[in-house]
């Protein structure tokens, strides 16, 4: 972009229509060079440190966190009270977390390769500190002492203190002495077995070879990515990256077959570790005072019950049977035509699933890709954004930044114009950076002594600028991926939480992918769509409406095969972690059928061995993302299917859902923004309608 192009846009994203959105998207991205570093007021977190001072920050903090922890610690039991317990405690966290998060999250963004490691070692002795600190009992007294003389503490402060009772026990903390060395010992064998389980995955080196006859219908450029073995044959790693191509695209259906047995019987030692992991589980959930490990894993969620959790999984695949019954069918028949009687299996899913929807709609994505300039995907956001929940953005100009390519927004209250929070935006590649896409806290809100702590958040992804000259263009995929991170930006910056525990990316994992994954759905709407969208040589055409209908069909269309497929993972997985002495294998042989409208297991596979949610990170959890996705659909069909740009819905949902966090429960928030409990009808009907 040239010098001429920098202009104010500030205002411009305030306007509408294709010429305001050719505007934004054209002075979107400014030349950075030179900038003087001016404060950002509000904002706690450091950019640019080196290593040594990445270093010596991380002593100050664990420094401050034993002073504090000290001191709270010899409060006498008789004396104890919100000033001199509570106060402290949550002052501490609003205050220590950003700097925290400054010593840490250049391990994924920086340049320079020693302060990435410095990165590294800090948030490891960090991480050490704070995991002691939940474990002292003589702080966990004191807090709990206060429980029980309530000091007329508020709604609020009340939520802080049980938050920490219950952290602290969930450590052990109120265990007899042998008990604790238990736990410890517990701890110390499931996290090695899971990073066994992990690393086994990883080490696994299995490939298979095939010829270009057998690979039929592959593209050539994967083609030409794979190895060869000295008889000239291709070899497919039994990894995913490789192995989805195979089972989605290939029309030979033996070798569909041999990738998935192939794939199912990865790792066979992960079986018993497995089964060594659920027992130990059991025993550490026993041994905290729950019935199971599910309970003990879903008591500090929104689901609060595996039980909940069963009901809300078998009605929800209950309600799907007859529409995946008839997408069997459809595939079943499509599958006799192209191949004759050879029977249809759980290989055969993708491939199928993909040639029918290619059947009914089309859909070439890199021509679909075409339309979405990063740029004005990115101006296209920050306007649905601003219309939709009353916010204004601007860019700070002069800010310290750790590259030249990040970018750093203000948002405040579009009516008021009260600054309410920052975003950090670092959306292209280079070496050395975090591979993935996601949003990270750096500040979170809080209210301390009657003056607000604003959040700060950061995206980051990983993203082309620009290939061979031309702008930097979004595969679908990855504008949905952006508009689900910046429902998490949203709902971070619109925290207004009194203590920073309850700040908007620390809650509840059954809540806080809700706002997110319902921002997803504005990527599926005409209107939104075409706000959004511009040919990349001409960015005043927009995606065409019929294309538009298309996407939002195509998404919904033979999902309800899918979704039983995930059902039945998240089935199993609860049903280990709930249950004592089960037979792994027999299960997931009696359970795939069940689920799956009758479709076998393919035989001589046992995905227990490769399947590491159970192992590490999601254990007993799995559930969660449909669970999310339901109540997502349930707000956008009642709230905002008639009129995607409902601000005063938007508005409601800001201060109903978004504001509270985690001061209040996630069911009581949704309840009151719906006007009723939450229902799994309006996901059902999305995907009857569609289909």
């Amino acid at each position: 972009m040239g010098k001429q192009q920098k202009r104010d846009r500030n205002n411009l994203i305030a306007l509408t229509g294709a010429a305001a959105l050719l505007a934004v998207a054209v002075n979107f991205a400014i030349n950075k060079k030179h900038r003087s570093k001016i404060d950002v007021p509000g904002s706690k977190v450091r950019v640019n440190l080196s290593a040594s001072e990445i270093l010596k920050l991380a002593e100050s903090i664990i420094n401050e966190l034993k002073k504090v922890h000290d001191a709270v610690a010899s409060v006498p039991l008789d004396k104890v009270g919100y000033v001199n317990v509570i106060l402290p405690l949550a002052e501490l966290e609003a205050q220590l977390f950003p700097l925290i998060q400054s010593c840490v999250f250049p391990k994924w963004l920086a340049v320079s390769e020693d302060v990435r490691k410095a990165s590294a070692e800090a948030e490891r002795k960090i991480d050490t500190h704070i995991s002691m600190c939940r474990k002292r009992e003589d702080v966990y007294r004191v807090v709990k002492a206060l429980t029980v003389t309530g000091d007329g503490l508020s709604t609020d402060a009340k939520s802080f203190t049980r938050f920490l009772v219950r952290e602290f026990e969930r450590n052990g903390v109120n265990l007899t002495l042998s008990k604790k060395e238990e736990l410890q010992r517990l701890t110390a064998n499931i996290d090695e077995l899971s990073m066994q389980y992990i690393r086994n995955l990883d080490d696994d080196c299995s490939f298979l070879l095939f010829t270009d006859m057998e690979l039929e219908g592959l593209p050539p450029e994967f083609l030409k990515s794979l190895e060869r073995s000295e008889d000239g044959k291709r070899k497919i790693i039994l990894r995913s990256h490789q192995i989805s191509p195979v089972l989605e695209l290939c029309k030979v259906g033996s070798t569909r077959r041999a990738v998935a047995l192939s794939y199912g019987r990865r790792c066979e030692a992960n079986f018993t570790i497995l089964e060594q992991l659920i027992q130990l589980r059991h025993k550490l959930a026993r041994l905290l005072g729950f019935a199971n490990y599910a309970d003990y894993a879903t008591d500090v969620r929104m689901a609060k019950s595996s039980s909940k959790v069963f009901e809300f999984l078998e009605s929800l695949s209950a309600s799907l049977n007859d529409l995946a019954y008839r997408e069997l069918l459809m595939l079943k028949e499509l599958k006799k035509k192209e191949e004759g009687e050879s029977p249809f299996g759980m290989e055969d899913l993708s491939y199928y699933v993909k040639r029918i929807k290619d059947q009914q709609f089309h859909m070439n994505f890199g021509v679909i890709r075409q339309y979405f300039p990063i740029n004005l995907v990115l101006s296209g956001i920050l306007k649905i954004c601003q219309d939709l929940f009353g916010l204004s953005f601007k860019e700070v100009e002069g800010a310290a930044l750790w590259h030249p390519e990040v970018q750093l927004f203000s948002v405040s209250d579009l009516s008021s114009k009260e600054l309410i929070g920052y975003f950090y935006l670092d959306l292209y590649s280079r070496v050395g950076k975090y591979a993935h896409t996601c949003v990270i806290a750096l500040q979170n809100g809080s209210l301390n002594n009657g003056s607000r702590q604003i959040p700060v958040a950061l995206l980051v992804s990983q993203f082309e600028k620009e290939v061979d000259g031309h702008p930097g263009l979004l595969q679908f995929s990855e504008v949905v991926n952006l508009f689900h991170e910046f429902g998490h930006v949203v709902h971070h910056i619109c925290n207004c939480a009194s203590f920073s525990k309850f700040s908007g990316l620390l809650l509840d994992p059954d809540f806080v992918e809700i706002p997110a994954l319902l921002m997803e759905n504005w990527c599926y709407e005409s209107l939104s769509l075409r706000l959004i969208s511009g040919f990349h040589q001409d960015i005043t055409k927009p995606i065409k409406d019929e294309l538009c209908k298309s996407l939002k069909k195509w998404r919904c269309s033979f999902s309800a095969l899918k979704l039983k497929q995930e059902i039945f993972y998240c089935l199993f997985d609860q049903i280990i972690h709930s249950t004592e002495n089960v037979d792994v294998s027999g299960l997931f042989k009696h359970l795939y059928p069940k689920v799956m409208v009758g479709l076998p297991l393919l035989g001589g596979i046992n995905p227990a061995s490769c399947f590491p949610r159970t192992a590490i990170g999601y254990e007993a959890t799995c559930y969660s993302h449909i669970w999310s996705e339901v109540f997502a659909a349930d707000i956008f069909s009642l709230k905002f299917h008639d009129d995607i740009f409902n601000l005063q819905a938007g508005l409601q949902f800001r201060n109903k859902v978004l504001a509270p966090g985690g001061g209040k429960d996630p069911l009581e928030m949704l309840s009151d923004f719906l006007g009723r409990e939450p229902s799994i009808q309006a996901f059902l009907d999305s995907r009857a309608d569609i289909n």
